[in-house]
C-alpha cells in the first residue's frame, strides 16, 4: 500500500488487525526518513569496541519493585528473562544482518508524585538494587541501561552518584525528559523537558570515563515523544565516545508510533534512532504490537529497541 501514485510503491507486511490510517502512517514514516538527505548522521567511522551500528541492542524495560513500570518488573526474573529470549531470537530472524545485543533498561532514578525528604520529586534505587538487576543481565550476556527520570532534580545532580556503575564497560546510560520537571510542578502533571545542555552534559560525563578508564564507547538514550521534550537537539554535540540513540518513546495504536517517529525522531537527526513498543499500552485497543518486520521498514532503521 502507497500514500502516493507518483512515487515508487512501498509494499507493508500484512498484520490482522492493522487499519488502512496504520499502512498510510507507516509509508508516510517511511518515506520522509527516505527523503531527508541528514540521514544516515555524518560522523567519523566508529571507534573499535562501538556497539552501534553493527549491532542492534533489544532491552527489556522497567523497574523490580514495580509491576506498572515495566516488563523488568510484571514478571518474576526467570519468566521475564525467559520472555526476554523469546523477543530478542525474533529480532535475531528478523534481521539477521544486525546481531542483537540484549539488554535490560532500569529506572535507577525514579521520578515521584510527592517531593520526598529532599524535595526533588525522585526516587534514587539502592546500590544494591541495581547490584541485582546487574546480575540478570550477567546472565544473559547483556547490556545494563540506568535511567534516570531526575523530577525536579537535574542530570547534573544524579549522574555522579552512577559513576560507579557506568565505570563498568556494560553498564550504560539512559535519561528522560518526560520527568525532567523544569517547570517546577510535579512529574506526572505535565510532560518535562531537557535541553541540548543536558544531553551534552551526559555525553562529556561519559567520554570522560571511556578516556579515563580506557572502556568501549558508550551508548547514550535520550527518551523523546514530543518536541518540547528534546529542546535545541541541533546544538548536541557528538564524540565518537559516545554514541547517542534518540529513543521514540510514546505509545498508542501503530499509526501513531509511525507519525510520533517521523515527526520527533527523524525530523530531527541527531545519530541513532530507537524505538519502544509497550506489550500492555500498545495493545489496549486490541492492536497487536508491531512486530520486528514492521519496524524494521522504517529508514532509518531503529538501531535500539525498547520493551516496557
Amino acid at each position: 500500500m502507497d500514500s502516493t501514485s507518483n512515487e515508487p510503491p512501498i509494499t507493508v507486511p500484512s498484520v490482522k488487525g492493522r487499519t488502512k490510517k496504520d499502512s498510510l502512517a507507516l509509508v508516510k514514516a517511511i518515506r520522509a526518513g527516505m527523503e531527508n538527505t541528514n540521514w544516515p548522521v555524518k560522523t567519523p567511522p566508529p571507534l573499535p569496541g562501538s556497539i552501534l551500528p553493527a549491532r542492534r541492542i533489544v532491552a527489556f524495560y522497567g523497574n523490580p519493585l514495580s509491576k506498572k513500570m515495566g516488563v523488568l518488573g510484571a514478571l518474576p526474573p526467570d519468566k521475564m528473562l525467559a520472555r526476554f529470549d523469546s523477543v530478542t531470537a525474533k529480532w535475531e530472524q528478523a534481521d539477521p544482518t544486525h546481531p542483537v545485543q540484549p539488554a535490560l533498561h532500569l529506572i535507577a532514578v525514579v521520578a515521584q508524585g510527592y517531593p520526598g525528604r529532599d524535595g526533588k520529586y525522585r526516587l534514587r534505587m539502592t546500590d544494591s538494587l541495581i547490584n541485582m538487576v546487574y546480575s540478570w543481565a550477567q546472565k544473559k550476556n547483556a547490556l545494563l541501561f540506568l535511567d534516570v527520570q531526575v523530577g525536579q532534580s537535574t542530570v547534573q545532580e544524579e549522574l555522579p552518584r552512577l559513576l560507579p556503575f557506568l565505570m563498568r564497560p556494560n553498564v550504560m546510560l539512559g535519561i528522560d525528559p518526560e520527568f525532567s520537571m523544569k517547570s517546577g510542578d510535579p512529574p506526572g502533571t505535565k510532560i518535562g523537558t531537557m535541553s541540548s545542555a543536558d544531553v551534552n552534559y551526559a555525553i562529556s560525563l561519559l567520554a570522560g570515563l571511556v578516556k579515563q578508564y580506557n572502556l568501549p564507547p558508550k551508548v547514550l538514550v535520550v527518551h523523546r515523544f514530543t518536541h518540547r521534550m528534546l529542546t535545541h537537539a541541533k546544538e548536541i554535540k557528538l564524540d565518537p565516545r559516545v554514541q547517542v540513540v534518540i529513543n521514540m518513546d510514546g505509545w498508542g495504536p501503530p499509526y501513531l508510533k509511525y507519525d510520533s517517529y517521523r515527526v520527533y525522531v527523524e525530523a530531527e537527526p541527531v545519530q541513532f534512532t530507537g524505538f519502544k513498543l509497550f506489550f500492555r499500552n500498545d495493545a489496549k485497543k486490541g492492536d497487536p504490537i508491531l512486530t520486528p518486520a514492521e519496524v524494521l521498514l522504517l529508514n532509518p532503521k531503529p538501531l535500539y529497541i525498547q520493551y516496557q
